[in-house]
């Protein structure tokens, strides 16, 4: 429906996203190592091994020991770190990277990271709840970045956005527009049964859960629906004009930084 480009946020609480890069830098290496540089042999061995699969970790159906690579219940996590191909990948961590550093900023490293991951374990829990008895292996970032996206969605819904629609116009939104319209896309798309290649219950899976954990894992401070954002510009202009009044030796530090 739309591709995210940018957002006007900036981030208050944290100077660097890392986690956010960090998971960005794992999805693509895990990628370059099960895809690029792996034979098809190698690669459905490791979706096989670090997909979820809901009659495997629901015992309607077992996986050949040869094949195991992770305990099965831990699938839940590993299948998070798994892409199709490129644009399956480049997709998720788009979303990821114009999204995630706000919530990181909001929830902090640590519970950020938690976040993340449990979001990925509800999407796929949702996913095997909907269809218990697939044998087909999930994989992809979808569940836990939908998860991060419906966070984004109740902390600031006015921050402007741009996004690309229909992958040629440009165009800056507030940002409850464009993900408003994704996520019900994600329940629409869940309830009409449509494209069996797109596990929608992993996305609505992971919003469910985002939704509800950022109102309890949040900074404390930190409000929904923020309509206090201001824009990186802003702010630095903002900050300029309060030490206008500070002495000559505390401009010259404040530009020595």
């Amino acid at each position: 429906m739309f591709i995210p480009l940018h957002d006007a946020n900036s981030l208050k609480h944290i100077r660097l996203q890392y986690v956010t890069i960090g998971l960005i830098v794992v999805n693509v290496l895990v990628w370059l190592f099960t895809g690029v540089l792996a034979s098809d042999t190698e690669a459905n061995a490791a979706a096989l091994g670090l997909g979820f699969i809901p009659a495997v970790v629901f015992d309607y159906a077992y996986l050949e020991p040869a094949l195991q690579v992770v305990p099965d219940d831990l699938t839940a996590i590993t299948y998070a770190f798994l892409h199709l191909d490129f644009w399956h990948l480049a997709g998720n961590m788009l979303f990821l990277w114009v999204f995630g550093d706000n919530v990181e900023d909001a929830l902090g490293h640590f519970r950020f990271l938690i976040f993340y991951l449990a979001c990925a374990i509800a999407g796929a829990l949702f996913h095997g709840f909907v269809a218990p008895t697939s044998e087909g292996p999930l994989i992809g970032a979808s569940g836990a970045v939908s998860g991060v996206v419906a966070a984004y969605f109740l902390l600031h819904p006015k921050v402007r956005v741009w996004v690309l629609v229909l992958m040629r116009i440009p165009l800056p939104l507030p940002a409850f527009i464009p993900l408003a319209l994704w996520i019900g896309q994600q329940f629409l798309m869940l309830a009409l049964g449509l494209e069996e290649n797109v596990s929608w219950g992993a996305h609505v899976g992971g919003i469910l859960a985002g939704a509800i954990m950022v109102i309890f894992m949040r900074r404390r401070g930190v409000p929904l629906f923020d309509r206090t954002i201001v824009p990186p510009r802003a702010a630095q202009f903002k900050n300029t004009s309060q030490t206008a009044g500070l002495s000559q030796i505390e401009r010259g530090y404040d530009g020595g930084r």
